[in-house]
């Protein structure tokens, strides 16, 4: 699955992971989750990728943003642009896609080993342009909850899928324990907005 002879970066689509652990009945600890690939792989870096809603006086998400920035994660965050929706409800939207795809694509010929935990199908062609470039990528999303579940041409295109369910018991969440800087961010989620989210709207690299 891994090699600790591989030099490893790691992209997470912050959202779409929320969701599918969510959807599976737990939450992240994203300390433990940073140590399984430290211990495992030789880790140069991982990147955790979401949008804020900067106008807020607060944002609930932000003690966890805050956390991952100061605990070994490389944040990469933007803006969500405010709309109204059909029915007159104020909506967030952005899309972290195409500075993912960027990335990943930047630093694929100075690594081993992608890392996408994501299950997002606007990756597909991403990837293939990163194992293009010598660089092999896994795959790490859900096949057993169909809310969430991986999108089939991004599992196919990955050199190697890994169901999230194989890691849950190393890095899921002691819900017993909760630590501080998710309190807020599970009470109230500002992920829902990605509930009616656009894929067409986000994919840079996607099948045209």
């Amino acid at each position: 699955m891994f090699s600790t002879s591989e030099k490893t970066v790691v992209f997470i689509d912050g959202a779409n992971l929320y969701a599918t652990a969510r959807g599976m009945d737990f939450d992240i600890d994203y300390k433990k989750l940073l140590a399984l690939f430290r211990e495992k792989t030789n880790l140069l870096r991982a990147y955790y990728y979401t949008v804020l809603i900067e106008d807020q006086e607060y944002s609930p998400i932000r003690p966890l943003v805050d956390w991952l920035d100061y605990n070994g994660y490389t944040l990469v965050t933007k803006p969500a642009k405010d709309f109204t929706d059909s029915k007159g409800r104020r909506r967030s939207r952005n899309s972290i896609s195409v500075d993912l795809a960027v990335d990943m694509l930047e630093i694929a010929d100075r690594v081993d080993h992608v890392v996408l935990i994501s299950g997002d199908s606007g990756y597909r062609r991403a990837i293939e342009a990163v194992q293009a470039r010598g660089a092999r990528v896994s795959v790490i999303s859900a096949v057993s909850n169909a809310s969430v579940a991986v999108a089939d041409e991004l599992r196919r295109q990955a050199d190697r899928f890994i169901d999230l369910a194989e890691l849950r018991a190393e890095i899921a969440r002691d819900r017993s324990g909760r630590p501080a800087q998710q309190e807020a961010f599970d009470n109230e989620d500002d992920y829902e907005d990605y509930e009616d989210y656009d894929d067409d709207q986000a994919v840079a690299f996607g099948d045209q």
